[in-house]
């Protein structure tokens, strides 16, 4: 399968009360199809967060987009465009960064969690030394492609994503 040039299509998810902004790479296909963050049936973000918040899991882009402006967490990626292999981070190519700029002058952002390696590779390229000020979280991929983490695994390893959230 060759790579593809992809735009990215989603809006920023965020308001005036958003403290942490969770960047992935960039909208799988079936992200991109159902128009909303980490859409794919089989990627665990949101079972993830229902679990450290209490909370029900999200089932539509609503119900999702309603729990991250509650707890107020902003969601997008750190890629405007790329060539991409359907959803493989790993045949990313000719990247180009969002520019992340209005939703950190519009929120108080304290801290960026990056969600999977290639995305906290590319913030570093691209974001790390201009936004120096905010703590940078690394968090490991929700992708079913992370086999190696546990359900379990993953939530304990966004709690410090939540301890930014409190």
């Amino acid at each position: 399968m060759m790579g593809e040039e992809v735009q990215h299509p989603l809006r920023p998810i965020y308001n005036k009360e958003s403290r942490v902004l969770i960047l992935g790479t960039m909208p799988s296909p079936a992200s991109r199809e159902a128009g909303f963050y980490y859409a794919h049936p089989q990627n665990r973000f949101w079972r993830v967060m229902a679990c450290l918040l209490h909370e029900p899991i999200p089932c539509t882009n609503e119900e999702r987009e309603n729990l991250a402006l509650t707890y107020h967490f902003a969601l997008w990626d750190v890629l405007a465009s790329c060539e991409i292999t359907g959803a493989s981070d790993a045949s990313i190519s000719n990247p180009q960064p969002n520019d992340l700029t209005e939703i950190l002058r519009e929120a108080p952002i304290r801290a960026v969690c990056t969600t999977g390696k290639k995305a906290a590779q590319l913030y570093r390229k691209f974001n790390a030394q201009r936004y120096s000020q905010l703590r940078h979280i690394e968090l490991p991929s929700t992708s079913s492609a992370n086999a190696a983490k546990s359900l379990d695994d993953l939530v304990k390893a966004y709690q410090p994503l939540l301890q930014e959230l409190m």
